[in-house]
C-alpha cells in the first residue's frame, strides 16, 4: 500500500510540472527514437544485402582465374586466362555433388534490333545457368545442350534489353545482331533489378558459351566457372574436390585460380552489415545516455525546488526510503514514457526514410525491448543520486529552506 501511495504522489508531482516533465522526457524520446530508427535502417540494409546474395543463386561456387606474372610484373586477381571449357566439363563429370556447371564468357557488345541499338553485357553460359542462379524465365525457353553443341545463333535476354529494343513488342522470335551475328531471341528472364553494387542485373544477353567463343567474343579461354552444389551441407566438400581436381589437371603447378562459395560471400557481407548496425546502434545509445543525464539534471533541480515539500513529508512521518522511492518512481516514469514515445518516433522516422528515399528498414522487436529496458535502467541510474540526496535531507533544515 505504501508503494502505491508513493507512486501516486510521484505521478502527481510530474503532472503538476508539465513543462519540466516534457523537457526531461525529451532527451529520452530522442535517444530511444534514434536507437530504433538507426537499428531498423541497419537491419533493413543487412536484409537487402542478404537477399541479393541469395539471389546470386542456390549453393553456388565460383572459380575465378588467378593472377598473371610476366617479366616480374604481377597482374591483379583475375588477370590470368587459365580456365578452359575442359576444366568445366571435368568438374561436371567427376565431382560428386556438382549438379550444375556453367562455363562463363563475359563480354560487352553494341547490339542492334528493331532499328535500335544498345550497349549491353553478353554472357556465354550453359543450359544449367537458370538453375545455378535460381533465375526463372518470364517467357519463352532457355537454350538447350543441342544449341551448345551446334553453337546455335540463339539468345535469352534480360528485361532491360527487352524494354530498350522491343518496347511494346513480344521479343520472342525477334532477331538481335551482335558483331553482325543475328541471334534469335528464344526467351526472356524475369526481372531481378539492381544489385548492391548498383548494377542492373537485367541488362544482359545470354548465349550458349560455344556461340560466344566461336562467333562473338572469339576467345579460347573462359572468364570463370559457376558450379551448383547439391546442398549447403555439401558446398565445402564440393569446393575442396574442385580444387583437388583442378590442381591434379595442372600437375602440381602453383594454382592459377581462386575458388569462392556463396556462404563465404554471405558471411563477409553479414559481418559488414552487423558491424554497421552495431555502429549505428552505438551512436544512437549515446543519445540515450545524454537523455539520462538530462533527467538527472532535472531531478537534481527538482530536489532543490521541493526541499520544503520533502521536509514536510519527512516531518509528518514519511521515511527516507519513501522519499527515495518517490523520486526514483518519477525518474523511471519519465524514462518509460519517453521511451514509449521514442519507439513511436523511431518507427515513424524509419518508415518515412524508407518511403521517401527508398532506404530499406526492418523493425526489430528485440531492439525495441532493449531500448525500453535501456531507458528504464538509465532512469534508475540517473534518478538514484537525486533520490538519495532527497531521502537524506534533514527535516528541520528542509523546513527552514527558502
Amino acid at each position: 500500500m505504501r508503494i502505491v501511495t508513493t507512486s501516486v504522489i510521484a505521478l502527481r508531482a510530474l503532472r503538476r510540472n508539465k513543462l519540466r516533465t516534457i523537457l526531461a522526457a525529451l532527451g529520452m524520446i530522442i535517444g530511444v527514437g534514434a536507437v530504433i530508427a538507426m537499428v531498423s535502417m541497419g537491419n533493413g540494409a543487412k536484409s537487402q544485402v542478404e537477399s541479393q546474395i541469395a539471389g546470386l543463386g542456390e549453393n553456388m561456387i565460383t572459380i575465378f582465374p588467378g593472377s598473371l606474372t610476366s617479366g616480374g610484373m604481377r597482374g591483379g586477381w583475375g588477370s590470368a586466362s587459365s580456365l578452359t571449357v575442359e576444366d568445366a566439363e571435368v568438374i561436371k563429370r567427376e565431382v560428386v555433388g556438382a549438379i550444375g556447371v556453367s562455363p562463363e564468357i563475359r563480354d560487352r557488345q553494341q547490339v542492334m534490333a528493331n532499328g535500335l541499338n544498345w550497349n549491353t553485357q553478353v554472357l556465354g553460359e550453359s543450359p544449367d545457368f537458370p538453375d545455378i542462379r535460381a533465375w526463372k524465365l518470364a517467357s519463352g525457353d532457355f537454350f538447350t545442350e543441342a544449341d551448345v553443341r551446334t553453337s546455335a545463333k540463339v539468345c535469352v535476354i534480360g528485361k532491360t534489353v527487352a524494354d530498350q529494343l522491343f518496347a511494346g513488342m513480344d521479343p520472342i522470335g525477334q532477331a538481335i545482331r551482335a558483331r553482325n551475328i543475328p541471334l534469335r531471341v528464344v526467351g526472356v528472364m524475369i526481372a531481378k533489378g539492381f544489385n548492391s553494387g548498383a548494377v542492373d542485373q537485367d541488362d544482359l544477353i545470354l548465349v550458349p558459351y560455344t556461340t560466344s567463343m566461336k562467333r562473338i567474343s572469339k576467345r579460347h579461354n573462359i572468364t570463370d566457372i559457376i558450379v551448383q552444389a547439391s546442398s549447403q551441407n555439401t558446398m565445402e566438400r564440393v569446393q575442396r574436390d574442385i580444387g583437388d581436381l583442378l590442381q591434379q589437371r595442372r600437375q602440381g603447378r602453383e594454382p592459377d585460380y581462386t575458388i569462392r562459395n556463396q556462404l563465404e560471400i554471405a558471411e563477409a557481407a553479414a559481418s559488414a552489415s552487423k558491424t554497421m548496425t552495431g555502429l549505428l546502434g552505438g551512436i544512437a545509445f549515446v543519445s540515450l545516455i545524454v537523455g539520462g543525464i538530462g533527467i538527472m539534471n532535472i531531478m537534481l533541480v527538482s530536489v532543490t525546488e521541493r526541499t520544503r515539500e520533502i521536509g514536510i513529508r519527512l516531518a509528518v512521518g514519511a521515511h527516507g526510503k519513501d522519499v527515495l522511492m518517490q523520486f526514483l518512481t518519477e525518474a523511471v516514469a519519465l524514462s518509460l514514457v519517453g521511451g514509449s514515445i521514442g519507439i513511436l518516433l523511431g518507427i515513424g522516422a524509419s518508415e518515412y526514410v524508407s518511403w521517401a528515399y527508398g532506404w530499406p528498414s526492418q523493425l526489430s522487436p528485440l531492439w525495441m525491448g532493449i531500448a525500453v529496458g535501456g531507458s528504464a535502467l538509465v532512469g534508475i541510474f540517473s534518478g538514484f543520486y537525486p533520490a538519495l540526496k532527497a531521502s537524506q535531507l534533514d527535516p528541520i533544515d528542509a523546513l527552514r529552506y527558502e
